[in-house]
């Protein structure tokens, strides 16, 4: 890489970092990572736009990409063509938790561009729905591919997925025609799957995404629903810490009840699954995923109780039977 970043940028990066798992070189201001294009064009010239706007507006940590020696975004190397990214060599801001992150949405509801390729905003439902459709199909055709204990596994809790599933989807159906809503439910740039990444020490352009900001509120507490111990009070203390800048609309609390509802953490392992050449790991993922998954329905029926939200007084439909 110290070659290739000299030969086709004139980048003289001497010493070799890694930065959660991600080698990169580094010179006395900057760090230089590669990232392969793999064909995404149009998705990462948004990323990119997006990952711009963000270092312009004091997101330090935000690696941008560079163009080449020809004043090009692609670099074609070893039959690939690659980018590479570049970021300042500083620590990021040092608070972290809800107000950080409304902050950062905040930040992004003013880009002027709603992007194409990387919004999901207003389409939760048809993409929910596809994706079911999709990876029903694909998991039978691939389990009759590959009869074994992963795929068999798979086949069993596959009702329960698909079950789950359309509950979520139907809630969101219900949602779209909620009323109360206000300015803090326009699109934003957010992160694809959001696990406190305005912590880290660098922010990848190819995690960003556009899309309502109850995306990363519902990411973050899915993984915290699904954590060992109880999770609630540092829920509810994010929660309010998020409404301290950015209060949540009744749409809001209903989008983010039907994200977390829907099964994207099982969908996500079952693309992982779809990947691999041995299933010996997801597989035990899987089974994992399994025997959790009774404790976080329990957990999320009680999740607006524990934030505070009073449903029937605020008239918020939720599904009794978790």
């Amino acid at each position: 890489m110290r070659d290739f970043l000299a030969a086709y940028y004139g980048i003289q990066a001497p010493e070799k970092t890694v930065w959660y798992g991600t080698e990169g070189f580094k010179d006395a201001n900057y760090v230089y990572f590669t990232i392969s294009a793999k064909q995404k064009e149009v998705i990462h010239m948004e990323q990119a736009a997006l990952a711009y706007y963000l270092q312009e507006n004091h997101y330090n940590h935000m690696a941008i990409p560079v163009p080449n020696n020809q004043g090009e975004w692609y670099t074609p190397y070893h039959d690939s063509y690659w980018m590479v990214l570049r970021v300042k060599n500083t620590a990021p801001e040092t608070s972290f938790g809800g107000e950080q992150l409304a902050r950062f949405h905040a930040t992004g509801s003013v880009y002027q561009y709603e992007p194409q390729a990387i919004s999901s905003y207003g389409q939760w439902r048809t993409l929910w729905i596809e994706k079911l459709t999709a990876y029903e199909e694909r998991i039978v055709t691939a389990a009759n591919d590959h009869p074994n204990a992963y795929y068999r596994t798979l086949m069993d809790f596959l009702p329960y997925v698909i079950g789950i599933s359309e509950n979520a989807i139907q809630y969101m159906q219900e949602s779209e025609s909620e009323q109360r809503f206000h300015e803090a439910d326009q699109g934003t740039i957010v992160f694809r799957r959001y696990h406190a990444q305005l912590e880290n020490r660098v922010l990848w352009m190819n995690d960003l995404a556009y899309d309502h900001p109850t995306r990363d509120l519902a990411e973050y507490i899915r993984n915290k629903l699904l954590q060992e111990g109880d999770p609630m009070r540092e829920i509810r203390a994010f929660l309010d810490d998020y409404q301290h800048v950015r209060p949540l609309s009744i749409f809001s609390w209903r989008l983010l009840y039907a994200r977390l509802l829907y099964p994207i953490h099982v969908f996500d392992l079952i693309e992982r699954g779809f990947a691999a050449d041995h299933h010996d790991a997801a597989h035990s993922e899987l089974s994992t995923i399994m025997k959790q998954q009774s404790e976080y329905e329990k957990r999320l029926g009680l999740f607006f109780e524990n934030a505070g939200i009073h449903c029937e007084e605020l008239q918020i439909p939720v599904l009794h039977w978790l």
